[in-house]
């Protein structure tokens, strides 16, 4: 080969950035983790939809679509001249099949899906623009037991893997709006606030809040373990609404500790942001020593059947933080087979778990040929000779 055509080939792996090719054994450890997930999720009535990779623009973009329309790649239908839209988010499409194909479905519906997703850039946390969802929506229930229930089985997808040290933290992201519309704070007053919130800053959230810095402040402080931080919450003064939405959030974590007790529960009732669609209790999935979120999910408003609200709430699990916190995934057991090896024991060693490789043409070392071919061991006159690989 000239060195052109080996510039020619490094040229064809270049990829976008934010784009990679998956290789083995990586790519099979992926699919195994996202089918032990889905298989989790049907344990609980979950039953699995396909959205197609991309749909027509206005129909991606409705509802809870419309807050990633800036993370939509769009292109042109040949045939009906109309604009399509490449998913960001699963959840909208979903919510979209339960309002139209499974409108008459009855509630509450339970759903769940995996795919792929393509987004228009990535950030510092997430570099990725591609990457695989699992998820999981529950829909035409506003009871907290549909909050707790999907809460618990966003945890339990995730220890179905073998992930330990899991920890939930719970926001309740429409609680500051309500209260800023509550005590008519005005626009300009209400962005530096926010603002200050988001950062943590109690000298800036005193500040912005002029009259009503004694009960942001205590927001500030109703932060952290849920055992400290709910009572501080309670212990507040708060309008009637946030007071609903608080006793809300009470009733989620009494069932979630109560039936998973193992679970490090954290609120944060100032916390709104990546909550793009969300309208009532939400939650971010994290692992100790784990870079990132593993997922989040929560309440939100879907379209419903002739244009009806659906209540709906739900969950997604992100592929690409889930492959860092988990173990480097190990080959199995790989045995080569000299070309004229007898096909019943071919079979009975993949039955019991060997991957085979077989040989296609005869070779003078079958052991030379088995340490090239990374296989741990050779199959040799019946006989499994272990393989020394460098």
């Amino acid at each position: 080969m000239s060195i052109t055509q080996l510039s020619d080939v490094a040229g064809l792996a270049l990829l976008p950035a934010g784009l990679q090719d998956g290789l083995p054994p990586d790519a099979a450890h992926e699919a195994a983790l996202v089918e032990q997930m889905i298989a989790t999720l049907a344990g609980y009535g979950y039953e699995r939809v396909k959205p197609p990779l991309l749909e027509f623009e206005d129909s991606l973009l409705a509802g809870p679509g419309e807050q990633v329309a800036q993370q939509t790649f769009r292109l042109m239908d040949p045939i009906s001249q109309r604009m399509m839209g490449l998913r960001a988010d699963m959840t909208p499409q979903v919510a979209r099949i339960a309002a139209s194909r499974l409108g008459r479905a009855p509630r509450p519906l339970r759903l769940c899906y995996a795919g792929e997703v393509l987004r228009v850039r990535g950030n510092q946390l997430r570099p990725e623009r591609q990457f695989a969802q699992v998820g999981a929506e529950l829909l035409g229930s506003d009871a907290p037991a549909a909050d707790a229930e999907v809460v618990r089985l966003a945890a339990d997808a995730l220890q179905s893997l073998g992930l330990k040290s899991l920890s939930i933290d719970l926001s309740l992201p429409t609680l500051v709006g309500g209260l800023l519309a509550d005590l008519h704070i005005t626009e300009d007053a209400g962005r530096a606030l926010r603002s200050a919130l988001d950062r943590k800053d109690a000298a800036a959230v005193h500040a912005a809040a002029g009259d009503s810095a004694p009960l942001f402040d205590g927001l500030l402080r109703a932060v952290g373990p849920v055992g400290k931080a709910l009572p501080a919450l309670q212990a507040l003064d708060l309008p009637e609404a946030a007071r609903r939405e608080v006793a809300g959030l009470a009733q989620v974590v009494e069932q979630v500790a109560r039936e998973a007790p193992e679970l490090r529960l954290t609120v944060d009732p100032v916390e709104h942001r990546g909550y793009e669609y969300q309208t009532g209790l939400s939650f971010t999935l994290f692992a100790t020593g784990v870079r990132g979120e593993l997922g989040r999910g929560g309440r939100y408003a879907a379209i419903g059947a002739q244009g009806v609200e659906d209540r709906a709430t739900g969950f997604t699990l992100f592929m690409d933080t889930l492959l860092r916190a988990l173990p480097a995934v190990q080959r199995r057991k790989r045995v080569y087979l000299p070309i004229g090896t007898d096909p019943a024991q071919a079979r009975g060693l993949r039955a019991t778990g060997w991957v085979t490789v077989a040989g296609l043409e005869p070779v003078a070392d079958p052991l030379a040929e088995a340490q090239r071919l990374q296989c741990g061991h050779l199959l040799q006159d019946g006989v499994l000779h272990e393989v020394e690989n460098e």
